[in-house]
């Protein structure tokens, strides 16, 4: 006769976990490649390697449902985004925009009004 789902709280959506999954991957592999000094520039070696931790904490945060988790996953997930716009400008390698466009639609995906009301 009760409602289960009133009793916990609200559920995350899939598309919520597989976000999460996601950037957990990407920022890890770009933390590791730049432990290993594989970037481009080895002068942001520090700043990328403090923005993925950042990025991989939110995504715990968010897979709690907490609201700075969100904020930081979107966040993360925007600048990743225009990131790879960036270097799209810069060499003008199409192999860019194909992570910019998922990372971008996944940014929308996360702003949506069902997200963000799950989230507290």
């Amino acid at each position: 006769m009760s409602d289960k789902k009133s009793l916990r709280g609200p559920q995350m959506l899939p598309g919520m976990a597989m976000i999460a999954i996601f950037m957990l991957v990407i920022s890890i592999g770009n933390a590791f490649s730049a432990a290993r000094n594989t970037q481009a520039r080895p002068s942001a070696r520090y700043a990328i390697l403090a923005l993925c931790s950042l990025i991989v904490v939110g995504v715990f945060g968010f897979l709690r449902l907490r609201r700075w988790g969100w904020a930081l996953l979107a966040g993360g997930a925007f600048f990743y985004s225009l990131g790879n716009v960036v270097l799209f400008f810069q060499t003008h390698l199409a192999g860019y925009l194909l992570p910019a466009a998922f990372t971008l639609v996944f940014f929308l995906y996360l702003i949506r009004d069902e997200v963000r009301e799950r989230v507290h």
